[in-house]
């Protein structure tokens, strides 16, 4: 059974200049075109977290979840909204996916589900090897990209309660609950490239 897909396009994009970038064309077609594409096959059903008017995500026909906590707290929040959601769905895991990385693993659901055998609840980041691109979160030579995820239904009060508390940092709560990594090694790419800037846009097209 493959699990639940969330799309995280809840970023607030100041170094785009606002706005969502998501919906900025990437080959003639919005970039959330290319990440919806590039997950469908690996979850069952998919889902978008974002706040605001749904509507402008219409065309794609997908469920929109707001964050449930105020104040913007970060990512996380994406990923308990739709842990929320998959709950009502009766599912055991999502699988989260930037909407600004349009390039990530076709088989990164694969992976994740494989690193989480023997997990009591499956926890898994996305990884690369320290010195590939843009870094995240550094540990044991490791760069964690925390918005590629594999998270547990099983968690969510626990994630809402950390929430609530103030928690920013994902990776202090994945360590918490026994997290693991799963380290994608490509020398060639960075598949978890991200548009930040529009320069990364520029990069994003020549990639493409």
């Amino acid at each position: 059974m493959k699990p639940l897909g969330v799309i995280l396009a809840g970023g607030l994009a100041t170094r785009m200049g606002g706005g969502d970038k998501a919906l900025l064309p990437l080959g003639g077609r919005p970039m959330l075109d290319h990440v919806v594409e590039r997950l469908a096959p690996q979850v069952d059903a998919m889902a978008l977290s974002a706040n605001g008017d749904a509507a402008r995500f219409a065309a794609y026909g997908l469920p929109v979840l707001g964050d449930s906590i105020d104040g913007y707290p970060g990512p996380l929040a994406g990923v308990l909204a739709g842990l929320d959601w998959a709950a009502d769905h009766g599912a055991v895991s999502i699988i989260t996916v930037a909407s600004d990385t349009p390039f990530f693993p076709k088989d990164l659901a694969q992976r994740m589900l494989g690193a989480a055998q023997g997990q009591t609840h499956p926890l898994v980041l996305a990884a690369t090897p320290r010195g590939q691109e843009q870094t995240r979160s550094m540990t044991k030579g490791l760069i964690r990209h925390p918005t590629f995820g594999l998270w547990p239904v099983a968690l969510r009060h626990d994630l809402r309660e950390a929430l609530s508390d103030g928690l920013k940092k994902v990776v202090l709560w994945t360590e918490k609950h026994g997290g693991r990594e799963v380290v994608f090694d490509d020398p060639d790419t960075d598949p978890f490239f991200n548009v930040n800037t529009p320069e990364d846009l520029v990069e994003a097209e020549r990639r493409l």
